[in-house]
C-alpha cells in the first residue's frame, strides 16, 4: 500500500493521489496558489457596546484552496492522448479526500487531504504538438492545516510497579522485568494543534487517557477483550469498537468532546489510565499523530 508524498523526489513537486506533477514529469507548473497564504478564517471578535474596539474572539480557520496555475502539459504527439488521460482521471471529482503532498524547499515535503474541485486544460494550436500551455487545477482541503508526511507511533502498557529483588537472593542479582510508568511523551514539532488517533487494546476496563499538562481526558465507561481494539478518531470525532461498531455513547462525564482534544506544539505527556483492578500488562494505548502546521 502506498503512502502519502511517496512519489517526490525533488523540490518542485506535487503528488496528488498517485498523480505526480513538476520536475521529471509531463506536467509543469508556475504557480503554486493558497498553500503559503492562511486559510479563510471566520473571527468570533465583537464591538464593544460603548467603547472603541472590540472584545477578541476565537479565530477558527475555514477550508484552504489550493490551485496550480500555469500548468504546461507536453508530450509526444502519439502519446499526449495517454498522458492528458491520466491527469484527467487523477482529477476528477471524488467523495473521500486523497492525499496531496507539496514539496517546496529544505523544509521538505508537506502534506493535506484535499478533493478537486477545477480542472482546466487549455484547447489550443499547441494542441496538436504535443504541448498544452495555460492550465490550471485546483483543491479543496477541509482541513486546513498542513502536516509532515511522517506519521509518529507511542505506545504504551499501563502502570506497574517493578517487581524488585528475588528472595532468597542469588547472584547475579536480578530486579526481574522493569516497571510501566503509563506514560509517554509525543512530540509534535509543528506550529499548531494536531488530532490524534488513539487505540486502546484489550484486556482492560474503563480505558483512558490524559494529557498531564491541561487534564483533558477520554475515558470510555468499557471492557475490551484481549481481542478488542477501540479506536478514537479526535479529528473525525469518533469512537469505534473493532473498527465498526460505534462506541461514543461510552465517554464517561470527564470526558472532553473527541475533537477537541489535540496535541499542542512541542512535547506533551499523556497518561494511560484503567479501572481499578484492571492491571493485565497486555493492553496498550498507542497515539498516530502527524505535525501539524499552518
Amino acid at each position: 500500500m502506498s503512502s502519502p508524498g511517496d512519489l517526490l523526489t525533488a523540490p518542485g513537486q506535487l503528488q496528488y493521489g498517485s498523480l505526480l506533477l513538476g520536475r521529471g514529469t509531463p506536467y509543469r507548473w508556475r504557480t503554486l496558489t493558497g498553500w503559503g497564504a492562511l486559510p479563510p478564517l471566520d473571527s468570533g471578535t465583537v464591538p464593544r457596546p460603548a467603547a472603541h474596539g472590540a472584545y477578541p474572539g476565537q479565530l477558527l480557520a475555514g477550508a484552504r484552496t489550493v490551485g496550480v496555475e500555469g500548468l504546461v502539459v507536453r508530450a509526444p504527439r502519439a502519446r499526449l492522448g495517454e498522458v492528458i488521460e491520466r491527469l484527467e482521471a487523477a482529477t476528477g471529482p471524488v467523495e473521500d479526500e486523497q492525499p496531496l503532498a507539496v514539496w517546496l524547499d529544505d523544509r521538505g515535503p508537506r502534506l493535506v487531504w484535499a478533493r478537486c474541485t477545477r480542472r482546466a486544460i487549455p484547447v489550443e494550436v499547441g494542441y496538436a504538438l504535443g504541448t498544452i500551455l495555460g492550465g490550471a487545477i485546483e483543491w479543496e482541503a477541509s482541513d486546513p492545516r498542513r502536516y509532515s508526511l511522517t506519521e509518529h507511533t507511542d505506545t504504551t502498557t499501563l502502570p506497574a510497579a517493578e517487581p524488585g529483588l528475588a528472595w532468597p537472593l542469588t547472584w547475579p542479582l536480578t530486579f526481574g522485568t522493569p516497571g510501566s510508568t503509563g506514560s509517554m511523551t509525543v512530540l509534535n514539532h509543528g506550529t499548531t494543534g494536531t488530532h490524534p488517533l488513539i487505540e486502546f487494546r484489550g484486556p482492560v476496563d474503563r480505558p483512558s487517557i490524559t494529557t498531564l499538562a491541561t487534564g483533558d481526558v477520554l475515558e470510555y465507561d468499557l471492557p475490551l477483550a484481549a481481542t478488542d481494539v477501540l479506536t478514537v478518531d479526535t479529528r473525525a470525532g469518533t469512537v469505534t469498537l473493532n473498527g465498526t461498531a460505534s462506541r461514543l455513547y461510552a465517554a464517561t462525564a470527564r470526558s472532553v468532546p473527541e475533537q477537541s482534544f489535540t496535541l499542542p506544539p512541542g512535547p506533551s505527556t499523556l497518561l494511560y489510565r484503567a479501572a481499578p483492578g484492571s492491571t493485565d500488562p497486555a493492553t496498550t494505548a498507542t497515539v498516530r499523530y502527524r505535525a501539524a502546521y499552518w
